[in-house]
């Protein structure tokens, strides 16, 4: 088994007019890219880390066509929430309408193997930005009101608290911790923040996360620290193709 990550995919087959076709470029076909991508490299024994914003639609019955084209690929596959997943339903709606080939990942974790697997959507805040990182950047931070931005650190400090919990759970003879999120836990230069402190604390070997899109070439972004790998894996970063972990 080879444990791959893949996220961001931002499917729209039941509404075309939500398409990221709409942006051109890299996103060009990029629906017939991911396919492409994924059955060139992931096998049906394999594992596919997707850490959010797997589809545009709003309500379940939207996204059955996106979880069911996902569905047909090889894999089984993870999945947490992303920013713009707004169609996540409870976790009882989900395990009754979710392919068989998928398990959304609540405060619940994955143990295969001695390989545990878990995740949160974490969420923005002001311990850093990726204005230096990304293509026609803004810092969304900067329009923001104050009490938005006070709104936005209790979000973040709610997913710290979640995923604390989480990473107390986690099997003590796994012998590889993965810990998925949406939002990056850690600026692209790798500095010093609560998430990443808290991967450390408790032993966590690698983060898989997306979000960011428009990802400037060339740059050295995220890598090694303190134990954990941090790996982006956007797909339009990855050119839609998915990322070996291991």
């Amino acid at each position: 088994m080879k444990i791959w990550a893949f996220s961001d995919l931002h499917l729209s087959l039941n509404n075309p007019d939500k398409s990221m076709d709409f942006f051109k470029g890299a996103w060009t076909g990029y629906v017939k890219k991911i396919e492409e991508g994924w059955k060139n490299h992931i096998q049906e024994k394999d594992l596919v880390l997707i850490a959010g914003d797997i589809s545009w639609a709003k309500k379940m019955e939207g996204v059955l066509v996106d979880l069911e084209w996902i569905d047909k690929l090889p894999g089984k596959k993870l999945l947490i929430k992303g920013n713009h997943d707004y169609w996540w339903p409870s976790q009882s709606k989900m395990e009754e309408k979710i392919p068989s080939s998928m398990r959304a990942l609540y405060q619940d974790i994955y143990y295969e193997n001695q390989i545990a697997i878990a995740g949160t959507r974490l969420w923005d805040t002001k311990e850093f930005h990726f204005d230096n990182c990304v293509e026609m950047a803004h810092n969304p931070r900067a329009t923001r009101k104050p009490k938005d931005l006070e709104h936005d650190e209790k979000i973040f400090s709610k997913e710290l608290q979640r995923m604390e919990a989480i990473l107390k759970n986690f099997p003590k003879e796994a012998k590889l911790r993965i810990f998925m999120t949406h939002y990056p836990p850690i600026s692209a230069d790798l500095k010093d923040s609560k998430a990443a402190k808290m991967l450390e604390k408790y032993q966590v070997d690698c983060c898989v996360f997306g979000h960011l899109h428009n990802v400037k070439k060339g740059l050295k972004l995220f890598g090694e620290k303190n134990g954990v790998k941090y790996f982006l894996t956007s797909c339009d970063f990855l050119d839609f193709k998915p990322l070996l972990i291991m």
